[in-house]
Protein backbone atom coordinates (compact mmCIF):
# COMPACT_ATOMS: atom_id res chain seq x y z
CA UNK A 1 0.00 0.00 0.00
CA UNK A 2 1.30 3.47 -0.85
CA UNK A 3 1.31 6.28 1.72
CA UNK A 4 -1.37 8.10 -0.28
CA UNK A 5 -3.61 5.00 -0.41
CA UNK A 6 -3.14 4.46 3.33
CA UNK A 7 -4.00 8.09 4.06
CA UNK A 8 -7.09 8.00 1.84
CA UNK A 9 -8.31 4.77 3.43
CA UNK A 10 -7.61 6.05 6.93
CA UNK A 11 -9.45 9.33 6.40
CA UNK A 12 -12.41 7.45 4.94
CA UNK A 13 -12.53 5.17 8.00
CA UNK A 14 -12.31 8.15 10.34
CA UNK A 15 -15.07 9.86 8.32
CA UNK A 16 -13.04 13.03 8.67
CA UNK A 17 -13.88 15.70 6.12
CA UNK A 18 -10.65 17.42 5.07
CA UNK A 19 -10.33 20.89 3.51
CA UNK A 20 -9.32 21.17 -0.13
CA UNK A 21 -5.64 20.40 -0.60
CA UNK A 22 -5.15 19.09 2.95
CA UNK A 23 -4.40 15.50 1.90
CA UNK A 24 -1.63 16.67 -0.42
CA UNK A 25 -0.17 18.88 2.31
CA UNK A 26 -0.24 16.00 4.82
CA UNK A 27 1.83 13.91 2.40
CA UNK A 28 4.14 16.88 1.80
CA UNK A 29 4.57 17.13 5.56
CA UNK A 30 5.78 13.54 5.97
CA UNK A 31 8.09 14.01 2.96
CA UNK A 32 9.56 17.07 4.68
CA UNK A 33 9.82 15.16 7.96
CA UNK A 34 11.65 12.30 6.24
CA UNK A 35 14.07 14.78 4.62
CA UNK A 36 14.90 16.57 7.89
CA UNK A 37 14.99 13.30 9.79
CA UNK A 38 18.16 12.26 7.96
CA UNK A 39 20.03 15.09 9.70
CA UNK A 40 18.06 15.99 12.81
CA UNK A 41 16.64 12.64 13.98
CA UNK A 42 13.18 14.07 14.70
CA UNK A 43 11.38 10.72 14.80
CA UNK A 44 12.40 7.08 15.16
CA UNK A 45 9.97 6.15 12.38
CA UNK A 46 11.68 6.25 8.97
CA UNK A 47 9.21 4.48 6.69
CA UNK A 48 6.72 6.86 5.01
CA UNK A 49 3.91 4.30 5.23
CA UNK A 50 4.41 3.94 8.99
CA UNK A 51 4.53 7.73 9.26
CA UNK A 52 1.01 7.80 7.81
CA UNK A 53 -0.36 5.37 10.39
CA UNK A 54 1.72 6.24 13.47
CA UNK A 55 1.89 9.99 12.92
CA UNK A 56 -0.83 11.31 10.60
CA UNK A 57 -3.77 9.01 11.36
CA UNK A 58 -2.80 8.72 15.03
CA UNK A 59 -2.96 12.52 15.29
CA UNK A 60 -6.11 12.97 13.21
CA UNK A 61 -8.06 10.35 15.21
CA UNK A 62 -8.36 12.83 18.10
CA UNK A 63 -9.90 15.67 16.05
CA UNK A 64 -13.58 14.64 16.36
CA UNK A 65 -13.18 14.27 20.13
CA UNK A 66 -11.66 17.66 20.95
CA UNK A 67 -14.37 19.84 22.54
CA UNK A 68 -13.35 23.00 20.70
CA UNK A 69 -15.59 25.33 18.75
CA UNK A 70 -14.95 27.25 15.54
CA UNK A 71 -12.11 29.72 15.84
CA UNK A 72 -10.70 28.00 18.93
CA UNK A 73 -7.06 28.26 20.03
CA UNK A 74 -5.07 25.09 20.66
CA UNK A 75 -1.52 24.62 21.94
CA UNK A 76 0.48 21.49 21.16
CA UNK A 77 2.83 21.17 24.14
CA UNK A 78 6.09 19.35 23.46
CA UNK A 79 5.20 19.18 19.78
CA UNK A 80 8.54 17.69 18.68
CA UNK A 81 8.22 17.13 14.95
CA UNK A 82 4.80 18.80 14.93
CA UNK A 83 2.64 16.00 16.26
CA UNK A 84 -0.26 16.10 16.70
CA UNK A 85 -0.37 19.85 15.99
CA UNK A 86 0.45 20.01 12.27
CA UNK A 87 -2.05 17.35 11.15
CA UNK A 88 -4.70 18.96 13.38
CA UNK A 89 -3.96 22.41 11.92
CA UNK A 90 -4.37 21.02 8.40
CA UNK A 91 -7.64 19.30 9.32
CA UNK A 92 -9.05 22.36 11.11
CA UNK A 93 -7.81 25.55 9.42
CA UNK A 94 -10.33 27.54 11.50
CA UNK A 95 -8.44 26.67 14.68
CA UNK A 96 -5.38 28.69 15.72
CA UNK A 97 -2.65 26.20 16.62
CA UNK A 98 0.54 27.04 18.50
CA UNK A 99 3.31 24.45 18.33
CA UNK A 100 5.59 24.41 21.37
CA UNK A 101 8.92 22.73 21.92
CA UNK A 102 11.94 23.56 24.07
CA UNK A 103 14.44 22.16 21.53
CA UNK A 104 15.98 24.70 19.15
CA UNK A 105 16.42 22.16 16.32
CA UNK A 106 12.82 20.97 16.62
CA UNK A 107 11.54 24.55 16.70
CA UNK A 108 13.60 25.24 13.57
CA UNK A 109 11.91 22.33 11.81
CA UNK A 110 8.49 23.50 12.95
CA UNK A 111 9.11 26.99 11.56
CA UNK A 112 10.29 25.58 8.24
CA UNK A 113 7.29 23.23 8.05
CA UNK A 114 4.89 26.11 8.74
CA UNK A 115 6.47 28.06 5.87
CA UNK A 116 6.66 25.22 3.34
CA UNK A 117 3.15 23.94 4.09
CA UNK A 118 1.72 27.50 4.13
CA UNK A 119 0.19 26.99 7.57
CA UNK A 120 -1.35 30.42 8.09
CA UNK A 121 -3.13 29.25 11.27
CA UNK A 122 0.06 28.04 12.98
CA UNK A 123 2.52 29.80 15.31
CA UNK A 124 5.62 28.42 16.99
CA UNK A 125 6.77 29.04 20.57
CA UNK A 126 10.18 27.75 21.62
CA UNK A 127 10.62 27.27 25.35
CA UNK A 128 9.55 25.24 28.35
CA UNK A 129 5.84 25.09 29.07
CA UNK A 130 6.42 25.77 32.77
CA UNK A 131 7.76 29.27 32.04
CA UNK A 132 5.49 30.05 29.07
CA UNK A 133 3.14 32.95 29.72
CA UNK A 134 1.12 33.52 26.53
CA UNK A 135 -0.70 36.83 26.09
CA UNK A 136 -3.95 34.86 25.82
CA UNK A 137 -4.59 31.45 27.28
CA UNK A 138 -5.79 28.58 25.08
CA UNK A 139 -9.15 26.85 24.78
CA UNK A 140 -7.22 23.60 24.67
CA UNK A 141 -3.73 22.20 25.24
CA UNK A 142 -2.87 18.82 23.74
CA UNK A 143 0.18 16.60 24.02
CA UNK A 144 1.31 13.12 23.24
CA UNK A 145 4.83 13.71 24.55
CA UNK A 146 4.44 14.06 28.32
CA UNK A 147 5.36 11.03 30.41
CA UNK A 148 2.51 11.22 32.90
CA UNK A 149 -0.87 12.89 33.31
CA UNK A 150 0.04 14.54 36.61
CA UNK A 151 3.21 16.00 35.05
CA UNK A 152 1.26 17.24 32.03
CA UNK A 153 -1.33 18.94 34.23
CA UNK A 154 1.33 20.53 36.43
CA UNK A 155 3.30 21.85 33.47
CA UNK A 156 0.41 23.08 31.33
CA UNK A 157 -2.69 23.93 33.37
CA UNK A 158 -1.72 27.62 33.54
CA UNK A 159 -1.92 27.74 29.71
CA UNK A 160 -5.63 26.83 29.65
CA UNK A 161 -8.34 29.48 29.69
CA UNK A 162 -11.23 29.11 32.17
CA UNK A 163 -13.51 26.35 30.91
CA UNK A 164 -10.77 24.98 28.69
CA UNK A 165 -9.42 21.45 28.38
CA UNK A 166 -6.13 19.59 28.68
CA UNK A 167 -6.04 16.68 26.21
CA UNK A 168 -3.51 13.91 26.77
CA UNK A 169 -2.91 11.31 24.07
CA UNK A 170 -2.14 7.90 25.55
CA UNK A 171 -1.61 4.34 24.45
CA UNK A 172 -3.19 1.84 26.86
CA UNK A 173 -5.84 3.11 29.27
CA UNK A 174 -3.84 5.05 31.89
CA UNK A 175 -5.51 3.76 35.03
CA UNK A 176 -2.52 4.22 37.34
CA UNK A 177 -1.88 7.74 35.97
CA UNK A 178 -5.51 8.74 36.55
CA UNK A 179 -5.16 7.80 40.21
CA UNK A 180 -2.37 10.38 40.56
CA UNK A 181 -4.06 13.45 39.05
CA UNK A 182 -4.79 16.37 41.41
CA UNK A 183 -8.25 16.50 42.91
CA UNK A 184 -8.98 19.92 41.43
CA UNK A 185 -8.66 18.59 37.87
CA UNK A 186 -11.46 16.44 36.42
CA UNK A 187 -9.97 13.77 34.15
CA UNK A 188 -12.97 11.45 34.16
CA UNK A 189 -13.55 11.64 30.38
CA UNK A 190 -11.41 8.97 28.72
CA UNK A 191 -12.09 8.30 25.04
CA UNK A 192 -11.00 5.05 23.43
CA UNK A 193 -9.73 5.86 19.96
CA UNK A 194 -9.66 3.63 16.91
CA UNK A 195 -6.80 4.53 14.61
CA UNK A 196 -7.21 3.03 11.12
CA UNK A 197 -4.49 0.59 10.03
CA UNK A 198 -2.89 0.70 13.49
CA UNK A 199 -3.14 -2.36 15.72
CA UNK A 200 -2.46 -0.67 19.01
CA UNK A 201 -4.45 0.75 21.89
CA UNK A 202 -4.99 4.49 21.85
CA UNK A 203 -6.85 6.69 24.32
CA UNK A 204 -7.52 10.40 24.74
CA UNK A 205 -7.85 11.74 28.28
CA UNK A 206 -9.73 15.03 28.58
CA UNK A 207 -8.92 16.94 31.77
CA UNK A 208 -10.72 20.07 32.97
CA UNK A 209 -8.81 21.96 35.66
CA UNK A 210 -10.76 23.97 38.22
CA UNK A 211 -10.67 27.71 37.60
Amino acid sequence: MTPQAALDRGLDELALAMPAGARERLLAYIALLAKWNRTYNLTAIRDPLRMVTHHLLDSLAVVPHLPLGAGASLADAGSGAGLPGIPIALARPDWRVTLNDASAKKAAFLRQAAIELALSNVEIYQGRTETWRPAQRFAGVISRAFAGLAEFIAACRHLVAPGGVLAAMKGAAPGAELARVPRDCDCSEVVRLRVPLLRAERHLVLCRPAA
